[in-house]
């Protein structure tokens, strides 16, 4: 909503030319065949350089350039403006001489392909393990493969697996190529061997156990005579000089040769999708344990940064250090005018984003191990400023969430999401490690220099002095229209009045670049006055502030309303004045009546009733805005004065009239927000939002604009609702995200006592205080430890050993201690008061039905803790669940700004809207260009690209396109997992569909391990009382009843049935579908009057809620007559029997329908197919 999103959408015209953009190019490599490749006009020739590196048949090349016509092609040029290229256009890939850079760009690259299987480090999918695996029993006869899943998948199961998050690949095997690959110490050359063309030498040890010493020389590598004690860099026999190193190796060692063409055999097997790199990669949260092995190239990235004593970076010869800032405003000065030019624009700013976040979380690991010096060594620690590969690091002093995206990190990256023309903003991250909040910026060019004149607008000591700057005041004229910012005007240190066009913190600079720069945005949007408690404050609390105990003091002062609240409460005043313009209006019609003003009119001049009428309106609307609180008169117009509530500022006495207004204003958005949006979370009862952990909440509420700090709020409103039942769910979730933040909290202060040798038993103590039950949690001693050399153990007396860890604060931490902190901080930051004093953690957690497999989930996720795959004991009382050694590691947690296509994401608007209203096929249209665009911004893996990939899978579904449509959604699925996560509810979703489109396909067995699967992470996620679960095991009951396993089927379909009951309604639709499920699959097994009881049970609700003539409720009374036939007939035939004496009559009952089961399945997961027009 902040983005400066266009008015219209593309022209056909440039939406043809970006289709038209594609072509298809012949490469032609070296002593191979060439082959076609589809490349994009907007592709630059280095762009195709990389893509031909990981290209099957040019992967084992780096180290070259691309030719056409005899002419080198330069690498920025864009492939669409070079001469020639077009259509069928030959290019050779022509080998190039080496320097040192080059032969260490080829060693990753080498490195990078024999590990290109290894899980350890990237992203993972699991999905074709399900999809591939059970190909061949699809075609199988029914009852010939087993049906049956896992125990702890049945319905009733209370034992959660976690070893089954990461089943074991057949294609992850290792498949070891080499056993070393190693810098060789005989580095650098000498002079006289440079001379010669010598660069590298590295040292190779085969399969074979062969000791191999190669050459690295400008036109490649060869074989020499040097050993580990000799050095010889003649060439050795065979002579032989290769070009790539992976050439070399294939003549020299026969196994490398056989296992390197078979993985890459394994690679072309693999899912395109599984192969790529994500952007950014997603750490799980629970990992196998793993072997280190050498790796060279990694030794020499690690190696070749070093710091001085200042703190800057000391680079290496073959490390680039980039200027971020200037590659950020650069790409942000990029022509917007076209979409070509948008999407150029778009592309380079998402692939800089990416590089920064990756080097921010690098630097600021860097710094929290102290492996940075600051540039204030001294201050106090948490002062520290460090800068480190032109990056600047300051640490978040106050351990509250300053940054978090509900304030300060949304508002330092809204002024770029506007994207204003002329106006800079910093590269901005926030990462948490290891309990420390580190914020990493791109440095403004010439902040850190004396000569450079500071600040020219803002004031940066809250209000004492204050500057304005006209250059300023221009730009920002623009984005406080866009941020709903109101120009106000503030005294400075003289008494003058200055006007401002931000918050009076925001400053702005001019770098040595000329460029005018904006710092320091938290106080961006308007501020919460339910968290600002003061003495006038009293006097203006609405009364819906004060129904729910507001205002509260908080934590910190910089408690903010979100921009989603700002956009909906403006959107809610604009109706209120539309109201009271009808209300005027009929009051002004009704005095001109009882006036006989219109008698009056008729003797005056033609003119006149005009200008009164005129006038009249203006009257109205000026009215109307007056009563919403417009500062304009003649138009609608909602603007926030950020600092109004800001201590310090000081305003002129001629605004203050205007200033108490904007108290009001902002005192009715508070109340606005807990009694209009708070309750909408009512929305969740239609199912529309179905939240299954912290971050789907959190986004649920956030789209409403209420802040994370209002969940106590959030369960004041669930308690007292009548349909809290059918929201138990929500409510669940929200107690379990009050416990995990609050944890999470106190683990940032607990971290900070812990001496780097003790991380790992400090964080399993800290994970058993919270979730073991272990009567007394005590810390293990380190492992590591090493006795004395002057002392024995037998020697050293009990205080000693009991000296380290269990001396340290940390370590005195109790069960009992945590989880009293645990209720005092959700009281003291979320304002949720625990009915009962939790003195154990296992009564709380049994109270609000929470599993603490799904606590430990929330926890490592938001702390960046990964733990050992493994099944941890959380009931066992003489046995802490969790060891030092569970503990594998402690990963950064990144929030930044995450660019996108604005143009894409206004084509996926139009195509929804063209779906409802059964466009369809221009549905598709719209979404095939905004696919086209995300994948050329963002590249493959990303949440755009697979949602959009996720809605054309739905659309070709609905249009008959079952094939196409399970392509379309294999790939999001895909997607969301690498992305995402493995066990991210969005992965459950995907692959809930995923099993739809399977079984309309006929892949009856795969559509079932992918349900197994999804009801197996939802269990994980958030147990088996929940929405998701009912429709899973609808799912699920129909599909075993596909496949004829009634029995297993009837224990998922009863499960969901009780579950639709209690979220959904025992009188709602869905609990009929549930009823006449059932009914069918009794039908099948021969029980017919169980069969008769659930359809009566269904036609009655299908009779109460839609009525007699609705398709359903005649549908439900011929199948309940169908029934009561075969009943009849069935009594006849038995009595018949019983008479007579006669033999027993076997009776054939019909096999389940595929049509029908299909059908049903549709309407579980709501699709219902509409003509297309």
């Amino acid at each position: 909503q902040l983005s400066n999103k266009r008015k219209t959408l593309p022209s056909d015209g440039e939406a043809t030319d970006l289709h038209e953009d594609e072509f298809t190019v012949r490469i032609q490599p070296p002593g191979a065949e060439s082959f076609d490749l589809q490349v994009s006009g907007q592709m630059s020739v280095s762009e195709l350089h990389q893509v031909l590196m990981d290209h099957e048949l040019t992967c084992h090349h780096s180290c070259f350039s691309l030719q056409l016509g005899g002419a080198v092609l330069d690498s920025a040029a864009k492939l669409g403006s070079i001469q020639g290229i077009q259509e069928g256009a030959l290019i050779r890939v022509v080998e190039d001489s080496y320097l040192v850079r080059d032969v260490r760009v080829h060693l990753r690259h080498v490195r990078n392909r024999l590990r290109s299987l290894d899980p350890a480090g990237r992203s993972l999918s699991y999905l074709s393990l399900f999809t591939r695996a059970h190909q061949e029993s699809d075609s199988m006869e029914k009852g010939s493969v087993s049906r049956s899943p896992p125990f702890y998948i049945l319905p009733g199961c209370k034992e959660r697996r976690l070893t089954p998050l990461q089943p074991i690949r057949d294609d992850w095997k290792p498949l070891q190529c080499l056993r070393v690959l190693n810098i060789s110490s005989w580095n650098p050359p000498p002079g006289n061997r440079k001379l010669h063309g010598d660069l590298m030498y590295i040292s190779i040890l085969t399969m074979e156990e062969r000791e191999l010493s190669i050459t690295c020389c400008t036109r490649g590598f060869y074989l020499n005579q040097s050993t580990a004690f000799n050095f010889n860099p003649k060439p050795a026999a065979p002579k032989i000089l290769c070009h790539s190193l992976v050439d070399l190796l294939s003549q020299l060692s026969p196994s490398f040769r056989k296992n390197f063409a078979a993985l890459q055999k394994r690679r072309v097997y693999q899912h395109p999708y599984e192969c790529i790199r994500a952007p950014v990669q997603v750490c799980a949260w629970a990992a196998p344990p793993g072997d280190h092995s050498l790796d060279c190239v990694t030794s020499e990235e690690t190696d070749g940064q070093v710091t001085n004593r200042l703190g800057l970076m000391v680079t290496l010869t073959f490390v680039q250090i980039r200027d971020w800032n200037e590659e950020l405003q650069r790409s942000r000065e990029l022509p917007r005018a076209s979409l070509l030019e948008r999407r150029h624009r778009d592309r380079r700013l998402f692939r800089i984003n990416s590089d920064f976040v990756a080097a921010a979380a690098q630097g600021a690991v860097s710094m929290t191990e102290g492996n940075v010096m600051p540039l204030n060594p001294g201050e106090p620690p948490h002062l520290h400023v460090s800068v480190w590969n032109n990056l600047f690091f300051s640490q978040g002093f106050d351990m509250s969430d300053h940054y978090a995206p509900v304030g300060g990190d949304a508002a330092a990256h809204a002024y770029a999401s506007v994207d204003t023309e002329g106006l800079h903003t910093l590269g901005t991250a926030v990462v948490d490690y290891r309990g420390v909040r580190v914020t990493a910026q791109t440095v403004v060019p010439g902040l850190l220099e004396k000569n450079l004149e500071q600040i020219v607008y803002g004031s940066n000591d809250n209000g004492k002095t204050v500057f304005t700057h006209p250059r300023f005041l221009e730009l920002l004229g623009e984005s406080s229209k866009s941020l709903r910012i109101q120009p106000h005007q503030v005294l400075d240190h003289s008494d003058s009045p200055v006007e401002l066009r931000s918050a009076v913190s925001t400053v702005g600079i001019f770098g040595s670049d000329g460029r005018p720069y904006i710092l320091d945005l938290l106080r961006t949007f308007p501020p919460d006055l339910n968290f600002l408690v003061s003495a006038e404050a009293q006097q203006e609390v609405p009364a819906a502030c004060r129904s729910f105990g507001f205002p509260q003091r908080h934590r910190h002062g910089l408690a903010s309303l979100r921009p989603q609240l700002v956009e909906a409460f403006v959107q809610h005043r604009w109706m209120k004045t539309c109201f009271f313009v009808v209300f005027f209006r009929s009051e002004l019609f009704a005095k001109m009546a009882s006036d006989d003003l219109g008698h009056q009119f008729a003797t005056e001049k033609p003119e006149e009733p005009q200008r009164a009428a005129e006038q009249n309106r203006r009257n109205i609307f000026w009215k109307a805005c007056e009563n919403v609180g417009s500062m304009s008169d003649s138009h609608f117009d909602i603007r926030f004065n950020p600092d109004v509530c800001f201590p310090g500022v000081r305003f002129p006495s001629e605004c203050l009239p205007d200033v108490q207004k904007q108290r009001r204003l902002l005192w009715e958005a508070a109340a606005f927000l807990l009694s209009n949006q708070i309750p909408a979370l009512r929305d969740c009862l239609d199912h529309k939002a179905v939240p299954m952990d912290g971050a789907t909440l959190t986004s649920v509420i956030h789209q409403r604009g209420v802040n994370v700090r209002y969940l106590g709020a959030v369960l004041k409103e669930l308690d007292e609702m009548e349909e809290r039942e059918k929201l138990s769910h929500v409510q669940r979730i929200s107690i379990s995200e009050v416990i995990t933040r609050s944890a999470k909290h106190i683990f940032r202060t607990y971290m900070k006592d812990v001496e780097p040798a003790a991380f790992s038993a400090a964080v399993s103590h800290f994970l058993n205080c919270l979730l073991s039950s272990s009567s007394a949690p005590v810390p293990d001693s380190c492992s590591d430890e090493l006795p004395s050399r002057r002392r024995s153990r037998r020697r050293r007396t009990q205080s000693d050993r009991a000296n380290f860890p269990t001396s340290s604060l940390w370590a005195k931490l109790t069960s009992d201690d945590l989880w009293s902190r645990i209720k005092t901080e959700a009281e003291d930051y979320y304002h949720y008061t625990f009915k009962r004093c939790i003195c154990v953690c296992v009564a709380e957690l049994k109270k609000h039905n929470l599993q603490k497999i799904s606590l430990l989930r929330e926890m490592s996720i938001k702390t960046g803790i990964q733990l050992q795959l493994r099944e941890y004991m959380f009931e066992c009382r003489h046995k802490p669940a969790f060891s030092e050694d569970d503990v594998v590691n402690i990963f950064p947690v990144v929030k930044h700004l995450k660019p996108t296509s604005t143009d894409a994401a206004g084509l996926v608007q139009q195509a929804q809207l063209a779906a409802q209203r059964g466009f369809l096929r221009a549905g598709l249209d719209l979404l095939g260009q905004a696919l086209t665009l995300f994948s050329s911004v963002c590249g493959i893996l990303h949440e755009d690209v697979s949602k959009c990939l996720r809605l054309l899978g739905r659309l070709r579904y609905t249009l008959g396109e079952n094939d196409d449509a399970l392509i379309l959604q294999e790939k999001a699925a895909l997607i969301s997992e690498r992305i995402q996560g493995t066990d991210h509810p969005q992965t459950v979703q995907d692959y809930t569909h995923l099993a739809l489109y399977f079984f309309a396909g006929g892949r009856l067995s795969t559509s079932l391990q992918l349900l197994y699967r999804a009801r197996y992470l939802t269990l994980l996620i958030i147990g088996e009382d929940h929405p998701q679960i009912a429709l899973l095991d609808t799912m699920l009951g129909l599909v075993l009843h596909a496949l004829m396993e009634n029995e297993l089927s009837l224990k998922f379909l009863q499960n969901a049935l009780t579950l639709t009951s209690k979220y959904h309604g025992a009188k709602s639709l869905k609990h009929a579908h549930s009823h006449h499920v059932l009914a069918i699959v009794y039908e099948i097994k021969g029980e017919l009057q169980l069969a008769l009881n659930h359809e009566k049970e269904a036609h009655i609700l299908y009779k109460n809620q839609l009525g007699e003539s609705s398709d359903s409720t005649k549908e439900s009374s011929e199948y309940l007559q169908r029934l009561t036939d075969q009943g009849a007939i069935l009594q006849r035939a038995v009595r018949h029997i019983a008479q007579l004496g006669a033999k027993p009559v076997l009776f054939f009952w019909q096999l389940p329908n595929h049509p029908v089961i299909l059908h049903q399945l549709n309407l579980t997961c709501g699709i219902t197919f509409i003509p297309p027009r």
